[in-house]
């Protein structure tokens, strides 16, 4: 469902109707008359409806974390807000950058539309901007020669499926962020599909490198091991990309998560 498109339609069919009331029907009416219900349910929810529609197309979206992939930053469930004017100012329903800002840096987390099914939002952190040569090589990550930190850390439980997984802190950008990986895991990419920029990408028995093209982004979830992102589907196009994820707002499960991340 593209909420977008139906609240932009709703926007334009209540600004008709308080348009057209305006400009035609209340002056016919009575002095003191009582609206008539087309009126009073249609005109009266424009203000509400351009409110949100302006909020939601150009300062803030909430979004809701719906898989474990950025497991431990982002949790199942976990109610967040993506900023959307910080890349630029993008027009409503089309995605269409029309005022450029700021560039995705590495570090940042993002969320874009799916380059093989652009109806659906994903959620993953950029690790190369376009011209960076990234490689995983044996669940070790490099960005153009040079290893990203990492320290280990106390090996991580997942409540809910009751086994555990390694887990690391990671610099990347200066960005400090958790990881994980599953140490049963295979390291190599066993199911990557033909992509757009597939012949810059060298797939081995111990991972994946690429060289990122230009207005394209590689991205990958904190937890390595359970995660499809450019590994496997390759590179986000500019054009993609809805906004940065800076706040959760809400979990039913755990309040004590509302607050920003990194």
């Amino acid at each position: 469902m593209n909420f977008a498109l139906i609240l932009f339609v709703l926007l334009v069919a209540t600004g008709l109707i308080w348009l057209t009331d305006v400009l035609v029907f209340r002056k016919r009416r009575q002095p003191g008359a009582p609206d008539p219900l087309w009126v009073e349910y249609g005109a009266g929810f424009f203000p509400v409806i351009l409110v949100v529609f302006v909020l939601r197309s150009f300062i803030a979206e909430p979004f809701k974390i719906p898989s474990g992939s950025m497991i431990p930053t982002l949790q199942i469930g976990d109610f967040i807000l993506v900023n959307k004017f910080t890349y630029g100012i993008r027009l409503p329903v089309i995605n269409k950058k029309v005022i450029p800002l700021n560039d995705p840096k590495v570090g940042d987390v993002i969320v874009f539309r799916y380059p093989e099914d652009p109806s659906l939002d994903y959620i993953k952190r950029v690790v190369g901007v376009p011209g960076d040569k990234v490689a995983y090589q044996d669940k070790r990550l490099t960005i153009n020669g040079k290893p990203v930190p990492t320290k280990a850390l106390p090996d991580y439980l997942h409540g809910d499926r009751l086994y555990y997984s390694q887990h690391f802190e990671e610099n990347l950008g200066g960005v400090q962020h958790e990881i994980l990986n599953d140490a049963d895991a295979p390291a190599f990419i066993s199911d990557a599909i033909q992509f757009p920029g597939r012949d810059d990408c060298l797939y081995n028995n111990s991972g994946v490198v690429c060289t990122v093209p230009p207005g394209h982004y590689f991205v990958m979830g904190d937890n390595r091991d359970n995660s499809r992102d450019s590994r496997f589907w390759g590179f986000v196009p500019d054009e993609n990309i809805v906004g940065k994820a800076f706040f959760i707002w809400w979990n039913f499960g755990e309040m004590r998560r509302i607050g920003s991340f990194h």
